[in-house]
C-alpha cells in the first residue's frame, strides 16, 4: 500500500465563500463521495484547507498505488461536475499516525 496527498484545487481563489448553487450541490456530493472512501478505509483524512480568500481540499489516502489515487481524483463528482476543479497528487513515502482514541 502507498500514501498519497490529493489537494482539490478550486476553479478560483474566492471559492468556496462565492460559491453558487450548483457549485455548493456538486460539493455536497464531493462530501459524499469522500466520506464513503473513509468508511472504507482508503481516505484517511480529507478535508478543507482555508487559505487567503479561499479554501482548498486534501486528502491523504492509502492505496495500491499512484493509478488508484487518480483513480479515486477522477471519480470526484466535483471533477465530473465541470466547474474546473482538479487535483493535484503528491506522493508521501511515510507518515506517521496517531493511535485510535479509547
Amino acid at each position: 500500500m502507498a500514501y498519497f496527498f490529493l489537494r482539490l484545487q478550486p476553479p478560483r481563489p474566492t471559492f468556496p465563500h462565492d460559491g453558487t448553487g450548483e457549485e455548493m450541490a456538486a460539493m455536497k456530493r464531493h462530501v459524499e463521495y469522500w466520506h464513503r472512501h473513509a468508511l472504507a478505509g482508503s481516505a484517511i483524512v480529507v478535508g478543507p484547507v482555508f487559505e487567503g480568500e479561499g479554501a482548498f481540499g486534501m486528502a491523504v489516502v492509502e492505496v495500491e498505488d499512484l493509478a488508484a489515487a487518480q483513480a479515486l481524483a477522477d471519480g470526484d463528482p466535483i471533477i465530473a461536475s465541470g466547474f474546473g476543479f482538479r487535483f493535484d497528487i503528491l506522493p508521501m513515502p511515510s507518515i506517521i499516525l496517531r493511535p485510535p482514541a479509547v
